[in-house]
């Protein structure tokens, strides 16, 4: 078997998929403050046998919540003389260009632990050496803030070391036989790549990150062998998994760990109904994740921002919102109504779970419209009550002059709103047509809004897959194990020194991944641009110049080809590719049973057929106004629409 557990803000979700093919699923309600107590929990709820399990993956918040809620750790900086302020200067652009009232989060370390030394490189070498005495200037410094402040990590990131490293090396050296208690990290080992302050700011946000992902993966790994389980692997933000110790040593690298492993859980079912170009909509208990699939490619990006840092490591380029299940309406001082970000979490939850929560959520708005019935179970341990989303909609309701159903109405209307918008921003805003998509729905709530979407952009076809519920887990159990590599490189697009830098990348890829398979990348730009490109770079430097006009053209509508293009990094992918078998369809549920139930659509109720998903074979059809039921999640058939499942098992809508 290879099992996959994903941690979400609310529930945390397993699958385990076998030679065969067979899944097994399981989900229970997240612990929150100790993460592993959620995987352990999902383990001995699944009775999965341990002896059984050969791969063994994970997905993580703890880089992300430590990044948002800032409670990293106590982390220093030791910068090139005039650059100790280069996090804050930042690039001086504004988190809301109109809201002059609006403040940069601050920077993840406070000036006074902001260290100098006076050296000096250009690009073309060392113009200032680095002083013995200023290493040890430094090394006393922090030693001295280690006792008084508590300091457990230093990022080291020296002006132009991502071409000339021996300053940030020999810090590195330094720093860690003086202080071997601190978590040292130098940009030349994290990010070798122009730019200084994405750079500054990937590093140190990784060393940050570091000391808690490491505890809490330490934690894990004594837990999963208390269960018998292998060494746990960690899905990291660009969409393959890679050891423990790899991603403790990479914090940064897996600050979109839960996400990314819901888009290759997307691409991978989706292939196997041969739908390649996908919209994927993961929507959780806290947040909605959307992602595009193009021809069978998962899209990744060097450019992601997580809680005000921008994260220069590759990543699934996700769009994340906060309009989640458990996402909280509530009324702004203009009488509006508004949907998230604050989110009910686990505990207590939205008011229909009856522990203590009181406002309405998104969850609430679904069960008093029928699309959730009265009395089911979620996670098999949470009963929901329609009287209880009821009572908070009739409060929520009060203060908007509504009656329940129409503030009930309200809320999933907003909701839909903010997921369209993300949806837009994954497709229209990087020049793709929605209309030539298939959504791929998935996450507990997903397939309850995945029709409204649809028409709201115009999208022709759905696909809901059988493990639609714990989709992103499934990802994990399937993930490819995965080593990314990176280095500058200004050069023009025919240059011949592309081949020599790609081998050096590869012979250090081969060290980490002896098994990989390498692919290889370039970001290009017009001579004078600001942004770049990634695109393929095997073959010759016309393909490459070819591919990046080709690309440019897609996502901005114009090409220049009188403009020199360079290329100013290159990339390799190192992956060892995982088992994936073909899923297996559960035979007919002989005990599953249709049912009629109230439900609202658009502002009228009327009983419609609840369908079991283990009554639907191959081939078979459902007619919308429907609600199909998984084992954990649903699927809202509105009217106009016709489900057919297919021969891989998803269920398929389509416009009647």
């Amino acid at each position: 078997m290879q099992l996959g557990v994903d941690v979400g803000g609310t529930f945390t979700d397993l699958v385990a998929v076998d030679a065969d093919g067979a899944v097994t699923f399981a989900k229970v309600p997240s612990v929150p403050g100790n993460q592993a107590e959620g995987v352990v929990a999902a383990f001995e709820r699944s009775h999965i046998d341990a002896a059984r399990v050969v791969r063994f993956a994970h997905g993580t918040t703890v880089a992300t919540n430590t990044l948002l809620e800032r409670n990293g750790a106590v982390t220093a900086l030791v910068t090139t003389a005039g650059f100790r302020d280069v996090l804050e200067i930042g690039r001086q652009d504004r988190p809301a260009l109109y809201d002059l009232t609006r403040q940069r989060p601050p920077a993840l370390v406070p000036r006074h632990l902001r260290l100098t030394v006076a050296e000096r490189s250009t690009p073309e070498g060392v113009l200032v050496p680095l002083a013995e005495e200023d290493v040890e200037a430094v090394a006393g410094t922090l030693a001295r803030a280690q006792q008084t402040e508590g300091l457990e990590a230093v990022a080291v990131c020296l002006l132009f070391s991502f071409r000339h490293p021996e300053h940030e090396q020999r810090l590195g050296v330094a720093l860690r036989a003086a202080l071997p208690d601190l978590t040292v990290l130098t940009s030349s080992e994290v990010l070798p790549k122009f730019r200084e302050y994405e750079r500054f700011a990937t590093t140190v946000a990784s060393a940050y990150l570091a000391p808690r992902l490491s505890a809490y993966l330490r934690s894990l790994a004594v837990d999963a062998a208390a269960c018998q389980l292998p060494p746990p692997l960690v899905m990291l933000s660009s969409g393959g998994v890679a050891p423990l110790d790899v991603a403790a040593d990479n914090a940064a690298a897996c600050v979109m760990s839960g996400p990314a492993g819901g888009v290759v859980g997307a691409a991978h079912v989706a292939g196997l109904s041969d739908e390649r170009d996908l919209l994927t909509f993961d929507m959780g208990g806290t947040s909605t994740d959307v992602a595009s699939v193009v021809d069978g490619r998962v899209q990744v990006t060097h450019e992601a921002v997580v809680g005000g840092v921008p994260i220069q490591l590759p990543s699934v380029d996700v769009h994340s919102v906060s309009a989640g299940g458990g996402s909280i309406a509530w009324v702004d001082e203009g009488t509006a109504l508004r949907v998230g970000p604050r989110s009910a979490g686990a505990r207590p939850g939205p008011a229909c779970y009856g522990q203590g929560g009181a406002e309405v959520t998104v969850t609430d708005a679904n069960l008093y419209l029928g699309y959730l019935a009265d009395r089911s179970t979620l996670g098999g341990e949470v009963t929901l009550s329609r009287a209880a989303a009821e009572e908070a909609l009739s409060a929520l309701g009060q203060r908007l002059g509504l009656d329940p159903m129409r503030a009930a109405a309200g809320v999933v209307d907003v909701a839909n709103a903010e997921m369209a918008g993300a949806l837009r921003v994954v497709s229209v805003e990087r020049g793709l047509d929605p209309r030539h998509f298939t959504l791929v729905a998935f996450g507990g709530a997903g397939g309850m809004h995945a029709c409204a979407l649809a028409e709201e952009l115009q999208i022709p076809r759905i696909l809901v897959p059988l493990a639609c519920g714990v989709l992103s887990a499934l990802g994990l159990a399937l993930g490819d194990l995965r080593r990314d590599y990176v280095v500058s490189a200004f050069l023009p697009a025919d240059s011949p020194r592309f081949d020599r830098e790609f081998r050096d990348l590869e012979a250090r890829a081969r060290e980490d991944l002896p098994e990989g398979r390498f692919s290889r990348f370039a970001d290009c730009r017009y001579r004078g641009q600001s942004f770049e490109l990634t695109v393929p770079a095997d073959g010759d430097g016309g393909d490459l110049r070819e591919r990046f006009e080709t690309e440019h053209q897609r996502r901005y509508g114009h090409r220049a080809p009188q403009q020199p293009v360079e290329v100013v990094a290159l990339r390799l992918v190192a992956a060892v590719p995982g088992v994936t078998p073909p899923l297996r369809a559960p035979a007919r549920d002989p005990g599953a049973r249709r049912e009629r139930r109230e439900v609202c659509f658009d502002g009228s109720w009327g009983p419609v057929d609840v369908v079991p998903r283990g009554l639907l074979a191959t081939g078979e059809s459902v007619k919308g106004p429907a609600i199909v039921t998984f084992d954990e999640a649903t699927c809202v058939v509105r009217p106009g629409w016709g489900a057919t499942v297919d021969d891989a098992g998803s269920l398929v809508l389509e416009r009647l």
